[in-house]
């Protein structure tokens, strides 16, 4: 092990010691009595294999999702002890297929699961997060709408796509922003009604329209999630409580694939950008400037102090108090501890501290 794979060991054991120990309870009294949430020997369970998984994915399947298809391209997923895993793309929260049982573990965001959460009493907690800063933005144009502040969402007509509405709504009140004081526009996920002035904002990623736009030569005014008062983790590995209960050793096994595909898509952003364009996203017809650009974008809101701290996916106690208060201030009253479960991510590191090495 090198010395900053050493030092990276040392810091992820002080920061997650505190988590695990917290949720390793919460999994307990979720388990039951005994020890009925693992196998009786982990080792046989992985041998034996894992079966078919199924993954929700929150979007199209473009270069969003490089880690995955690293993990699946290369064999992570099936060294692991899948049979295959399959990539369901979106739109989606994912927060149906959970609950539903289409999906086994949903790539989400902490708006929408922790909305279910809190008004539905929803089963369901985030076990650790791609993006350690949400690429959430109200995309404007500098000549048009060109919303900077939130106050500049006053009065003009914002385009929302319906699985966004949750979020939007927590950006107005996060911001003491009334709903009636502008117009929402329900809007699919093609920016042309901003290009084309029927809408004055757009919610977007920075790294997806946001993008599309700016490669049209128009000037571009961003009005981002994460500065403007919702400074929560997306992109959620989010699972029922059941799946933690009763297939700890599984949902391990599959965060080791994701750890080690996106730590190649971090090495290899034109790497993800060719799976996408050339074998998972084939029939989108998407345009490979863009989408390398996208895979270029997106890797820095994957990587953090957080993550050189103490590994790929990991929400710190600050991480996790932040995005708890970005949602008090969204009206979505919740403990950490209602949300999130981040031990298995604690033992993984602690099994494979090889792992946290993914800056090389």
């Amino acid at each position: 092990m090198t010395s900053t794979s050493s030092r990276r060991v040392s810091r992820a054991a002080a920061a997650l010691a505190g988590i695990a120990v917290s949720a390793l309870a919460l999994t307990a009294c979720a388990g039951g009595s005994g020890d009925a949430g693992t196998s009786a020997d982990p080792s046989d369970a992985a041998a034996e294999g894992y079966g078919d998984l199924t993954l929700q994915l929150s979007w199209i399947l473009n270069e969003e999702f490089a880690g995955e298809y690293f993990a699946d391209t290369n064999g992570y997923f099936e060294e692991a002890g899948f049979s295959s895993v399959n990539l369901v793309p979106g739109p989606s929260t994912g927060v149906a297929e959970l609950l539903g049982g289409t999906a086994d573990i949903a790539l989400s965001d902490s708006v929408s699961i922790g909305s279910a959460v809190a008004s539905e009493g929803a089963p369901l907690k985030i076990i650790g997060a791609t993006f350690q800063a949400n690429p959430f933005t109200i995309l404007s144009l500098a000549d048009g709408g060109d919303i900077a502040t939130p106050e500049d969402l006053i009065g003009k007509r914002i385009g929302v796509q319906d699985s966004n509405t949750s979020l939007f709504n927590a950006l107005l009140a996060a911001n003491d922003i009334d709903p009636s004081e502008l117009t929402v526009v329900p809007v699919q996920y093609d920016p042309a009604p901003l290009v084309n002035g029927e809408v004055d904002g757009f919610v977007s990623y920075i790294t997806n329209e946001a993008i599309t736009v700016e490669m049209m030569g128009l000037e571009t005014t961003n009005l981002p999630f994460a500065q403007n008062g919702l400074p929560f983790v997306a992109e959620t590995f989010t699972v029922t409580d059941e799946q933690i209960a009763s297939n700890r050793e599984m949902l391990k096994a599959f965060l080791v694939a994701e750890l080690r595909g996106w730590t190649d898509a971090l090495a290899d952003p034109q790497g993800g950008a060719d799976l996408a364009l050339e074998v998972y996203g084939t029939d989108l017809d998407l345009d490979p400037e863009k989408t390398l650009a996208g895979s270029l974008a997106q890797n820095e809101l994957v990587v953090s102090e957080e993550t050189e701290a103490n590994g790929l996916f990991t929400i710190s106690e600050d991480l996790q108090a932040l995005t708890i208060e970005s949602l008090a201030g969204a009206g979505i009253e919740l403990e950490a501890a209602d949300l999130f479960d981040l031990s298995l991510l604690a033992e993984v590191y602690e099994e494979n501290p090889d792992l946290l090495d993914y800056a090389g």
